[in-house]
Formats: structure tokens, sequence, C-alpha cells
């Protein structure tokens, strides 16, 4: 067996279908059928059981699934380990982060990083929590920005930087006139929200007391309950009087609507914040470039 022909066998398991499998790894429909034949024949077993709409793989394929990931990951460390000798900061270093994070963190990353490493091209990607996790222990990525908790084996996290959260409203709104908010008072207002599969939306439901009953109520009365897609988007939406918001502080600032359209408040103390964090493979066989990640990322 080959290891492209584990690529082939690792392509089909993920997208359950020969074409799929083919065009993601750029070859035709029949050289990744064959390869996939040959390397069941090698083995003496059936890895995948075939349907005319739809390809799964059996008890068997599953477990040899498993482990040629980590075979392919291995072979990949052998590459890196290559790469460390001659430049720990001389091959690309793949980071993702969540959406709540990236917009705000990228711009500024990459430019430290252009002035401390400029010899290592980056590669960037914004995603949910789920993917990054998945894409960071296949070794998709090299390193991912979340918020903690994240807990997952054999991955080690950073703590890089504390944030509070804030309240953003029209300026003519009730709230406005008050230099803070308490948590518990948001549950009488309309809070607009990041929608379902957002970790930072599950925060400030946690944050905010009574709050996710509120929402509960709203959708028992057949009220509207407006999500967004991003932080931009809720920021907008309450420029168009749809409602409150509560954001990260690094991603509060209002001066391109002007202090006529939005107010920033602070919650009371304790205000509620979230933990971001840089996780790694402990595996991982360039720390250097991780240390000059971190150090990249300057105060907040």
């Amino acid at each position: 067996m080959t290891l492209t022909e584990l690529r082939y066998l690792v392509a089909l398991s993920e997208t359950g279908h020969f074409r799929k499998a083919a065009e993601q790894c750029n070859v035709s429909q029949p050289t990744l059928s064959i390869a996939i034949k040959k390397l069941e024949s090698e083995l003496g077993v059936s890895l995948f059981e075939r349907s005319r709409h739809k390809v799964t793989t059996t008890p068997t394929g599953d477990m040899i699934v498993d482990q040629a990931r980590t075979v392919l990951q291995e072979a990949q460390n052998l590459l890196q380990l290559a790469e460390l000798g001659k430049d720990p900061l001389g091959s690309m270093l793949s980071v993702g982060a969540i959406y709540t994070v990236g917009p705000y963190l990228f711009p500024r990353l990459v430019s430290n990083m252009q002035q401390i490493a400029p010899q290592m091209p980056l590669f960037i990607e914004e995603n949910y929590t789920s993917s990054l996790r998945g894409k960071l222990t296949r070794g998709e990525l090299d390193a991912v920005f979340v918020a903690l908790p994240f807990t997952e084996t054999d991955v080690v996290t950073k703590p890089v930087y504390d944030e509070e959260f804030v309240v953003v409203i029209p300026n003519r709104h009730s709230l406005a006139e008050r230099q803070s908010i308490d948590p518990a008072e948001l549950a009488s207002h309309r809070v607009l929200m990041m929608g379902e599969g957002h970790c930072f939306r599950d925060q400030v439901l946690d944050a905010c007391p009574g709050l996710q009953e509120a929402i509960r109520a709203g959708h028992a009365k057949g009220q509207a309950v407006v999500e967004g897609s991003s932080l931009e988007t809720l920021k907008h939406m309450v420029v168009g009087g749809l409602g409150i918001t509560v954001l990260p502080k690094t991603a509060a600032d209002v001066s391109t609507y002007g202090e006529s359209a939005l107010q920033v408040r602070p919650f009371t103390s304790p205000a509620p914040k979230r933990t971001i964090a840089l996780a790694w493979r402990a595996s991982y066989p360039r720390p250097q470039a991780i240390d000059t990640l971190t150090g990249a990322i300057g105060p907040q």
C-alpha cells in the first residue's frame, strides 16, 4: 500500500462518494476506484459498502480509516521535521480562528508576522470551533485560535488574551443613559444573537441570567427572534433599530457609525469575559513557529 492509496481511502470515507473523493484528490474517478479495490485486495477485507447513491465504511473499514489518518499525519510530521532541520520558520504555517476572533485578530497578526518572520508564509482560515477542531487533529491546520474551554486529546492549549463583553445599543435606547449594565437586565430587552453553532452565542447566554428563558418565551409567543451570521451583521441590525447586542470588546468598534448611531456600554463588575487560547497538536514539530505566532499577537 502507498500513502496515496491511504489518502484516497480517507477521502472516500469522508465524502461517501467516489466522484467527490476523486475531485478532492484531483484524480479521475476510475483511478481512485482502482486504487481502493487494490487496497481491499491487498488487505483481504471489504472496507466499504457500496450502493447506488452512497458509499459507507464497514466496521473494519472504520478502524483502518482511523489508522490511515494516523499514518498520514505521521508522514506529514516527517516532512515537517525535515523542514525543521532546514529552517523552522521557512515553511508555511496554517492557522485557523473562530468567526468571532478572526476578523479582529488576523489583520494585526498577519502584519506583525510579516515583520517578525517574513520568510514564513501564512495560510489563515475562519470557521466554527467544531470544524477547526477536526482540521487541527487531522493536520490540515497547524494551530487554531479558539475560546476556552477547549479540550482535545493530544492537543496543547495556551491562553493568549482575555476580552470582556460589552453591550452595543442604539443612541436613543433607554440603556444609553446608563454608565454600566447588569447582565441580568438584558432578559427584559430584545437582544440580537449570533446563530446556532457559534460558541459566542453560548457564552452570552451563560453570562446573562434569564436571557435563554426570554428567547424561549419569544419563540413560544410566535415573536421573531433575530439572529446574525457575524458580529458585524449584529452591529448593522442594532443601527437598524432591531434591538441591542452583546459583543466581545475587540469587536465593539462603532466609530464608523458615529456616536449619533451607536453607544457601547460595559457590564457591571465583574464583567463577563472569555479567554482566547491558541491550540496546537502536542506532536507538532515546529515549536519555534508556535512561539513566533504567540509573540505576534500583541496587545488587545
